[in-house]
């Protein structure tokens, strides 16, 4: 399984909102783009469906802009992930019901176990999680060289 572009820039975008949630109302897109060094236009793309799927409040007009509706503990990286990815599964069999080769496939457990392995990684780490990693290593002694 390959996580693409929009679910990796998706991730930044929450961190970015989360990293925002208790000291400002909402960010505005343009500077979310330009502290991750990402298209507008593509973060545009991504917020959307986070907005659709109720994750982020968007505020129109000139002072407009983007939060979390939910405290960063209460969102999940695999919430972000389904709705901008879909399915997290490593194989199409264990999203559609067993294929008729179930019974005799030597590989579904594999797939089965790497499915869980990935399912509890990303349901258990928040984005308050990664605000902290966030911190961690972006305190001012980690940053001076």
């Amino acid at each position: 399984m390959k996580i693409s572009t929009k679910g990796r820039y998706g991730i930044r975008l929450m961190l970015s909102l989360a990293l925002q949630y208790e000291k400002t109302s909402h960010t505005p897109l343009k500077i979310i783009a330009q502290q991750q060094e990402i298209s507008e236009k593509y973060l545009e793309q991504i917020i959307n469906p986070l907005t659709k799927a109720g994750l982020v409040k968007s505020f129109r007009g000139a002072q407009g802009g983007y939060s979390l509706i939910k405290d960063p503990s209460e969102i999940t990286v695999g919430s972000i992930l389904r709705i901008l990815e879909g399915s997290l599964s490593p194989v199409d069999c264990l999203e559609h019901g067993p294929c008729k080769r179930a019974d005799v496939c030597a590989s579904l457990s594999l797939w089965q176990r790497m499915k869980t392995a990935v399912d509890e990684v990303v349901d258990t780490t928040t984005l308050a999680d990664l605000v902290t990693e966030y911190y961690a290593k972006n305190t001012t002694e980690n940053t001076i060289s």
